[in-house]
């Protein structure tokens, strides 16, 4: 009998993306999953439109104050059931093989979590990218991961006893918490690589905007400097600093550019 998957998505404000999404997850060949919809006290159409489904295996829980959106996960993975846990942004979508395709994962105990390749959607100029070319590795992928970090929280599928093990996410965060927990549990265990492309992730003016730029610095900079006494922080360091100042060029480029542009 195949394992039951929880999947979470978490939302807030999501009603323009969100059918497309919870109609992703329905449609998986793998059906054996329940859905924890966590909403983040949203003020628009979401509930209306998480309820115009009437699958059993669709469970909504409303938060009882907002949070960040790390500390929303771990209220969401309480709820879960599953020996799995699955993740999936509400602006994102799965395909339909999306869980269909873990098997190797499911089946073997030592991979703690397992990742795949995605498609990138640039909503503003109606396009589409393959996130990497590069292979996708398995097994200890704690260093190949300090060089260039692949995983997508939608891409991802966890043991719960894995994220137990790590006392799931750190409720600071709010954009690097699922690198936080990824890396933590690939210094301990393995993970299993899917290189072909499994969902699709959407690049919108919401989620890429001067705002999170400078949060996804701040956060990593915290990060960052909370890790000097880890050994295996330690042995990649130059790979994560180079990371830091990329996020810091980053974060003020906008802001330059545009009092630039007002000075003259």
């Amino acid at each position: 009998m195949s394992e039951l998957v929880s999947i979470i998505v978490n939302c807030y404000n999501g009603e323009k993306y969100l059918k497309k999404t919870l109609e992703s997850i329905q449609k998986q060949i793998y059906k054996n999953w329940e859905l924890i919809f966590w909403d983040n006290k949203s003020t628009d159409n979401s509930k209306d439109i998480f309820q115009s489904f009437s699958d059993p295996r669709f469970k909504y829980y409303y938060s009882e104050k907002f949070t960040s959106l790390y500390e929303a996960r771990n209220l969401a993975c309480e709820k879960c059931n599953g020996k799995f846990i699955a993740f999936l942004d509400c602006d994102d979508w799965w395909y339909d093989d999306f869980l269909s395709s873990r098997k190797i994962f499911f089946d073997n105990e030592k991979y703690k979590l397992s990742y795949s390749n995605s498609d990138i959607y640039f909503e503003k100029s109606n396009r589409y990218e393959l996130h990497t070319k590069k292979k996708l590795k398995s097994g200890k992928i704690y260093d190949f991961l300090s060089r260039d970090y692949l995983v997508r929280i939608s891409s991802l599928v966890v043991r719960k006893k894995s994220l137990e093990e790590i006392n799931f996410f750190n409720p600071y965060f709010n954009i690097i918490g699922d690198f936080d927990a990824v890396m933590k549990i690939c210094k301990v265990g393995e993970a299993h690589a899917i290189q072909k492309t499994l969902l699709c992730v959407r690049i919108h003016g919401k989620n890429f905007h001067d705002e999170n730029r400078q949060m996804f610095f701040q956060e990593y900079k915290k990060w960052f400097f909370s890790q000097k006494n880890d050994n295996f922080f330690n042995k990649n360091r130059l790979y994560f600093l180079r990371k830091l100042i990329h996020l810091y060029i980053v974060s003020i480029s906008p802001k330059f550019l545009k009092d630039l542009l007002k000075k003259k």
